[in-house]
């Protein structure tokens, strides 16, 4: 089986966002990474005796999701944030698409900054539903719980304490959505909407 890679980002220096948080938050995600990679190793060897090794080879099975999505939503993180700020592209298509669900797009960024202030660890997450030809904003617990089936991420926003505690004590992580925000890259999110739509 092919081992999953570290990701590099090209994350600059970030108003709001210390270096030091973004240093710290990569080392977590690398851990991610290392984790998978070590959850397939170990499967390989334990399945050369099934029955023997039945419940590790459960568990192990069990802990995939929460480690495999700790390293697929963190990438789609670090690349939000990756080049510096920059607005939206003349005509966008995630624009439109986003004022279709909301009365404006301003109304629409201030619901998905609700979703992400819900009390608890986890995501706030913006999809796109193939099916339907929509939008839908979702919660994700952990990593893994509340993923919605079938749909390509547009925009998250990681809400676990370890992506803000170097800069913002809990009481404030409403300064650190909007610092975020400040840093986003929407180039980006709105290259993710435009691969979502094939």
């Amino acid at each position: 089986m092919e081992k999953f890679k570290e990701l590099k980002f090209n994350i600059g220096e970030l108003k709001g966002l210390s270096a030091k948080n973004i240093e710290e938050h990569l080392k977590l995600y690398a851990g991610y990474v290392k984790n998978i990679n070590s959850i397939f190793e170990k499967l390989r060897e334990y399945m050369m005796d099934q029955e023997k090794n039945a419940q590790v080879i459960g568990e192990l099975q069990r802990r995939i999701g929460f480690e495999f999505n700790g390293m697929r939503n963190h990438e789609y993180y670090f690349r939000s944030l990756e080049g510096g700020p920059k607005l939206l592209p003349e005509g966008s298509h995630f624009k439109k698409a986003l004022e279709g669900v909301a009365p404006s797009f301003a109304a629409a960024i201030a619901g998905f900054k609700t979703l992400a202030i819900t009390r608890g660890i986890g995501w706030a997450v913006l999809c796109w539903d193939h099916e339907t030809k929509q939008l839908l904003p979702t919660w994700i617990d952990e990593q893994h719980m509340g993923q919605l089936n079938g749909l390509k991420w547009i925009l998250c926003i990681d809400m676990w304490e370890h992506a803000y505690v170097y800069d913002y004590p809990t009481s404030e992580k409403k300064k650190y959505i909007d610092a975020f925000f400040d840093n986003l890259n929407w180039e980006v999110i709105e290259k993710n909407f435009i691969e979502a739509q094939k």
